[in-house]
């Protein structure tokens, strides 16, 4: 040790051997200078400016002030006619914006009261609600209370989920803050009132008052301002469209929360009775049309993310809309149901009817359907023919034929022989359509209906011709269109506003210009079917253009044709795809075309033709005594119910007696023209 000492020593040891070795010798330590607290509070004073700067940005990224003007509802979407009509809606009834400070005292007293009584005085979150609201839950050993303030309501409606964790009610609690920094209380009281929910799908004040009570709220009394501050706790099951009960108590214990925080005196508050609600909805947009079922995904689409209430134009003309359902309602139909869609020419749909009524039954069969389209299929077999040189002049042999083992027949068994191709579309033949599918073959009929915008399968066989394959009515209503257009395919839409297509879809999905020689054609076939053809009852007194079908044992009815600049397709068939005896398309599904047609055109009927005069042959004129009346040249005798006369030049012809024209034909009890007797599907 002595040398290990004097090692690190660097020489002897001074002290004797008695000492104890240098090893044990602590020296004193020296004294450390003492910080100043203050920089320790200058820096928490500058984490906490921060923190601070970093909530305000958070906050002001995921709870923007404008948010709180916007009623958590689901996506709703409005709908509007081409004219900014609302047509339907989907989604919540939102109410308009209200400000607190101009509603009626007893009003904003009632949510205060029931929801938040020291709203004016406290900073967003209120301690002792917080502190009464858990003692009283532990009183019953349950959650029966809240301590939430207005402010935090509004916080969490506008900007958080319902979830009951520790971290949403401690954002709940900054944005709540934030929102008393930012916004004057009257404010935080209006965004409230404004987008709070009521039940029955309905957000926001002035909403609730109109639906429950038909009114304003600054019209609202003590009682009724009670009752909608209520429905605040439950709304879905104290609404008082189906809880009148519910909501009246809770109406009580309200008014009572308004004496006991001196909103009201004893006296005003025993004079407040229970409320009554509309017996009936007031009136509101319809949820659920035909036209707005078809549209309402595009629109969807259209409109992108919806978070709020939208509004989205839309094509339909209201005019035309009620022209189309007054003529289905007056069509007479029992058990048999009825589609109608009418469009423009360039594929916009003005006017559209899916069933006879909707409430009973919401399938749209017109565009939800797929039916045999019968003899409007012929359009695209004709077609056919056009582009491969014939022309309305060219023959064809209606007579019988067998095509493999199909023999098809003319629906009234009868043949002409060698007729034109105009006759045999305005007669709508079988044969002379099946030999016409075989002649050009059913590759070139189907590429023609494809051209035309149909899309559904279309089987690679001959009795497509007749009209076999499946397709809806409103791509059938659209092939119309192509040929009223010129141009072909028609898309239909129903939304006002088209988006542009991209530089790929516009190089392969434009429209094809139609030959001017082959449009010529295909109308004068068209015009041939209704001036002389099958559909006779849906001639107008304007150029008119189309074509009737029916299916096999009469299951379906068709009608589809244009006029100016209106393109229409009617079907009538029952949904169980069952047989309706007499029915045909040109019957009822004509008749209601020409009546929405006249209707919608703005046109008169076509006048009744004169009655027939029968040339007689002089020598079978009554003779004797008694009848042996001389008719001078130039004169008429009557007699025997009708009336003889001779021309100058010594011809003679019948008709009905002077008497009878006077009087006219015996009165009826319809009030309908002779052609439009009622048939096995009219009346109801």
């Amino acid at each position: 040790m002595r040398q290990k000492y004097e090692a690190e020593r660097g020489g002897e040891d001074p002290y004797p051997y008695d000492r104890e070795p240098a090893a044990s010798y602590v020296p004193p330590r020296t004294p450390r200078p003492r910080r100043p607290i203050g920089r320790w509070i200058l820096r928490g004073f500058g984490i906490g400016i921060v923190l601070l700067v970093i909530a305000i940005i958070w906050l002001a990224i995921t709870a923007p002030l404008s948010k709180s003007l916007q009623p958590p509802t689901p996506p709703s979407i409005t709908l509007t006619a081409d004219d900014g009509t609302p047509i339907a809606r989907r989604g919540a009834i939102i109410g308009k914006p209200v400000d607190a400070a101009k509603l009626p005292p007893h009003v904003t007293q009632a949510f205060l009261a029931i929801e938040d009584r020291r709203f004016y005085s406290h900073w967003g979150v209120d301690p002792r609600g917080i502190a009464r609201a858990a003692w009283a839950n532990m009183g019953s050993g349950g959650v029966r209370q809240g301590g939430s303030t207005i402010t935090q309501q509004l916080a969490k409606n506008a900007f958080l989920d319902s979830d009951r964790t520790a971290t949403r009610k401690i954002r709940e609690a900054m944005i709540a803050f934030w929102l008393e920094a930012w916004l004057s209380k009257d404010e935080i009281l209006s965004r409230y009132l404004s987008n709070v929910y009521f039940g029955d799908n309905t957000y926001g004040i002035s909403a609730a008052a109109k639906h429950y009570f038909g009114r304003t709220p600054d019209k609202l009394n003590v009682g009724q301002a009670a009752m909608l501050a209520g429905l605040v706790k439950a709304p879905s099951r104290l609404a008082p469209t189906s809880n009148l009960e519910g909501a009246r108590k809770r109406e009580a214990v309200v008014v009572g929360a308004m004496v006991d925080a001196g909103f009201l005196t004893k006296a005003e508050g025993d004079a407040v009775r229970p409320q009554r609600v509309l017996g009936s909805r007031p009136s509101q947009l319809p949820n659920g049309t035909y036209f707005a079922d078809w549209i309402l995904p595009e629109a969807r689409d259209q409109a992108g993310e919806v978070k709020t209430e939208t509004t989205v134009q839309t094509t339909l003309d209201p005019r035309l809309q009620r022209a189309a359902e007054r003529t289905v309602a007056r069509a007479g139909l029992r058990q048999a149901q009825v589609a109608l869609v009418a469009m423009r020419p360039d594929g916009r749909v003005v006017a559209m009817v899916g069933g006879k009524n909707y409430r009973k039954s919401p399938f749209n069969r017109a565009t939800q359907a797929r039916r045999q389209p019968g003899s409007t299929f012929k359009l695209f077999v004709y077609l056919a023919a056009m582009r491969q040189g014939m022309t309305p002049d060219s023959t064809i042999e209606d007579s019988p034929v067998t095509i493999g083992d199909w023999s098809p027949k003319n629906s009234d068994g009868r043949y002409q022989g060698t007729i034109t191709l105009r006759q045999a579309f305005a007669r709508s033949s079988n044969v002379a359509a099946a030999r016409l599918t075989q002649q050009v073959g059913v590759t070139a009929v189907i590429k023609a209906a494809r051209d035309l915008g149909i899309s559904t399968p279309i089987p690679n066989e001959a009795t497509i011709g007749l009209g076999t394959s499946t397709v809806s009515l409103l791509e059938l209503t659209a092939a119309y269109a192509a040929i009223a257009r010129e141009q072909y395919p028609v898309q239909p839409r129903g939304l006002a506003d088209v988006r542009e297509k991209g530089w790929y879809q516009s190089l392969t999905g434009g429209a094809t210009e139609m030959p001017s020689k082959i449009h010529d054609e295909m109308l004068d076939l068209l015009a041939a079917s209704i001036r002389n053809g099958t559909g006779r009852q849906a001639n107008l007194t304007v150029d008119a253009f189309g074509k009737t079908g029916t299916t096999s044992d009469n299951k379906d009815a068709l009608f589809v044709g244009f006029a100016r600049d209106l393109v229409v397709g009617v079907w009538v068939g029952n949904d169980d795809n069952s047989s309706n005896p007499g029915l045909s398309g040109g019957g009822i599904p004509a008749r209601i075309w020409r009546d929405f047609m006249q209707s919608a055109l703005g046109i008169a009927p076509v006048a009744a033709p004169p009655p027939p005069v029968e040339e007689v042959d002089p020598d079978a004129l009554p003779s004797g005594d008694e009848d042996n009346a001389v008719l001078p040249l130039g004169g008429e005798i009557e007699g025997l119910g009708f009336n003889l006369k001779m021309g100058e030049d010594g011809t003679i012809s019948v008709g009905p007696s002077r008497r009878d024209r006077e009087e006219g034909p015996p009165p009826r009890d319809d009030r309908r023209p002779p052609e439009e007797e009622p048939g096995p599907y009219e009346g109801q």
